[in-house]
């Protein structure tokens, strides 16, 4: 997307662990405004209580400390995705776009005191610990969160590669809270994924949204066609626990499947926050049916993505309600090198819904259920002719030396080419199941018509 250079900062994401928010476009700080009156009342209060932390707390107080403190308390006060970043955070947030970064892999947030998880990354060692979308941490290791701020139990999940760490965590359906133990490493996300689901119908999985997506999606697509022989019948696009990340790359990844019309706009305060991204003329698989996969872990620049398809009617939303992150966070660097991440505007879908604290609504609801084959003994099923004192088979045509039992009677009747495949996917990932089950029957439609 061709993208005015000036927009380089608005981030449409939530805190990730190891890494702050992605950097998108738009900075605002550039712009003059008019000054408003300074509130001098409340400022002499804050006066005093500054001059009193420093003459009567029970220990000495670097000025330093005590106003990037009072700053932080400025901006945790607004709203969950405002926030002051120091010289090194600030760096860290620039680091983050390549994907690569220390911690335990999940996409973290606040409530109710609680570190809630968003979302598990992908192949990282909190989502092959089990943690799920919507977790609430209560402890780490034998520290209560209660009391501490997002940035501090942030901290204390990083470290060293190899070292472990001790969650504690509370989850719908469970009675007590569940311990689990996380080796940390280094994150190395690998934004996207695919494979042919069956001939002609792919499979693309975006578990992050970094500055290469867009171009990494096109390249995905166009292998899948290659593999195929030629144009795909249909894709599956999975955005389940997606974090978010670059709102330039949600863009991209949305333009690839829709030839005109906006894909998203931003709306604030100021005149400078209203910001169009209109789709470009192409299809990159030329009006084949798509079926998005979406959860309660997908947010901000997932939603972007799932929010445009759908008012487009480009592709049908399947899945649970997702996470509800419709704000746009702009990063206003400071002169000694640290940066406000503040909040100034709200992001709107191409029909003009905001889903700031709603959420995508899927097009076909479906739970996130599991599968479970029925166990059989290690000595396989029992059938009637196992059973002791059985009544034999009256027709004597099947009786006789040498005869078989007739097994399409008493057996398990051979399995229909590919029929495994499908069972292993129906147990494996039964949303994905059914999403492949429904854009086969969109592929039947299409060329119905």
């Amino acid at each position: 997307m061709k993208i005015e250079a000036r927009y380089v900062l608005i981030l449409a994401t939530g805190l990730i662990l190891g890494v702050s928010l992605t950097i998108g476009h738009g900075v605002f700080a550039e712009r003059e405004a008019a000054p408003a009156p300074l509130p001098l009342k409340e400022l002499r209060t804050f006066t005093d209580v500054f001059a009193n932390i420093k003459n009567n707390y029970v220990e000495p107080v670097d000025d330093k400390e005590l106003i990037d403190n009072a700053v932080r308390g400025m901006l945790a006060g607004l709203d969950p995705h405002s926030a002051y970043l120091d010289a090194a955070s600030y760096e860290e947030l620039q680091v983050g776009t390549t994907g690569e970064f220390g911690g335990l892999g999940i996409e973290v947030g606040m409530e109710n005191g609680f570190v809630k998880v968003i979302a598990p990354i992908d192949d990282t060692p909190a989502q092959k610990a089990g943690v799920e979308a919507g977790d609430l941490i209560i402890r780490l290791d034998d520290t209560p969160v209660k009391g501490m701020s997002l940035k501090e139990a942030v901290e204390m999940m990083r470290g060293k590669p190899g070292t472990s760490i001790t969650l504690t965590i509370v989850r719908e359906g469970l009675d007590k809270p569940l311990k689990t133990v996380i080796t940390r490493s280094v994150i190395k996300v690998k934004s996207i994924k695919s494979r042919m689901l069956q001939p002609g119908f792919g499979y693309v999985r975006i578990t992050q949204f970094q500055s290469s997506t867009g171009g990494n999606l096109v390249e995905a697509v166009n292998a899948l066609k290659k593999e195929g022989g030629g144009q795909l019948k249909g894709l599956v696009l999975d955005l389940r626990n997606n974090p978010g990340g670059v709102l330039n790359a949600a863009v991209d990844v949305s333009d690839a499947f829709i030839d005109k019309g906006l894909v998203v706009y931003t709306e604030g305060r100021t005149e400078d926050s209203r910001v169009e991204f209109p789709a470009t003329p192409g299809d990159l698989l030329a009006g084949a049916p798509i079926v998005v996969l979406v959860n309660v872990g997908s947010a901000s620049a997932s939603e972007i993505v799932a929010g445009a398809l759908q008012d487009h009617k480009r592709a049908l939303i399947m899945g649970t309600k997702t996470f509800g992150k419709g704000s746009v966070q702009t990063v206003l660097p400071m002169n000694d090198g640290s940066a406000l991440k503040l909040t100034t505007a709200r992001y709107y879908t191409p029909s003009g819904r905001s889903i700031q604290a709603e959420g995508i609504v899927p097009d076909i609801p479906l739970e996130n259920v599991r599968l479970a084959a029925v166990e059989e003994s290690e000595f396989g099923a029992i059938k009637e002719a196992d059973l002791s004192r059985h009544l034999i088979n009256g027709d004597a045509s099947k009786q006789g030396d040498g005869a078989k039992p007739d097994e399409s009677a008493t057996g398990t009747p051979p399995a229909a080419p590919g029929a495994d495949k499908k069972e292993s996917l129906a147990s494996e990932d039964y949303q994905l199941y059914e999403a492949l089950n429904l854009l086969k029957g969109l592929t039947i439609l299409k060329g119905a018509r």
